[in-house]
């Protein structure tokens, strides 16, 4: 793969990595504990605002798995070893990367 693509798709996982972190920081406080108190609010409101908690809180573990695919692509970026499955060692097809410039394997390790 040349240099050049390298780059440009360093430049896209630096940027998705950043707009991850913001986004999990704009998010903190759905994910905090919900209050029990039912003199401030009401018990169906009381689970709304749980349920909210719970989608936030699944959200922000994606949001940390992908955010550790990119890591992992950026290392192997330094490494000189990006754009090679991780499994077999064969060339990721440069489409493939073009469309998630973080995974990590080839379309045939990847489907088994």
């Amino acid at each position: 793969m040349d240099k050049k693509r390298v780059n440009k798709l360093e430049k896209n996982l630096i940027a998705e990595r950043g707009e991850l972190v913001r986004l999990a920081e704009a998010t903190e406080d759905d994910r905090k504990p919900v209050e029990l108190d039912q003199a401030q609010q009401g018990r169906l409101s009381r689970l709304d605002a749980i349920q909210v908690q719970e989608m936030a809180l699944e959200q922000e573990r994606r949001r940390e798995i992908e955010i550790a695919r990119i890591d992992a692509a950026l290392k192997r970026i330094g490494e000189d070893e990006y754009g090679y499955c991780v499994s077999c060692g064969e060339e990721i097809a440069p489409e493939r990367l073009d469309n998630n410039p973080a995974v990590p394997t080839c379309i045939e390790c990847a489907s088994k």
